[in-house]
């Protein structure tokens, strides 16, 4: 028989309580948002919410084991990133 999923902890969590979760400002959570840079999120009825599960799991994209490990991802600073053709010419200009 399964467990009621209804249940114990809640399965979506607003931005103030995922970013406690992952210790980060709520404002810094937003920044990731706005710059697609953060972890998955749904808009229910004009409101932001996180699946518990899409918080742990962009947080673990950043596990490492030592300073060396490249890691299985990259979890990005909350500012604008560039790609493309564009992410070429800035490097092009900067070589």
């Amino acid at each position: 028989m399964s467990a009621n999923p209804l249940s114990g902890a809640p399965r979506f969590v607003r931005t103030q309580q995922a970013a406690a979760y992952l210790g980060l400002s709520h404002r810094t959570l937003e920044k990731h948002r706005t710059y697609g840079t953060g972890p998955a999120y749904r808009k229910l009825g004009g409101r932001v919410v996180y699946a518990v599960e899409d918080l742990q799991a962009w947080a673990d994209r950043g596990a490492k084991v030592s300073t060396t490990d490249p890691g299985a991802g990259t979890v990005h600073p909350a500012k604008r990133q560039i790609s493309g053709p564009a992410a070429a010419s800035v490097a092009a200009t900067h070589a």
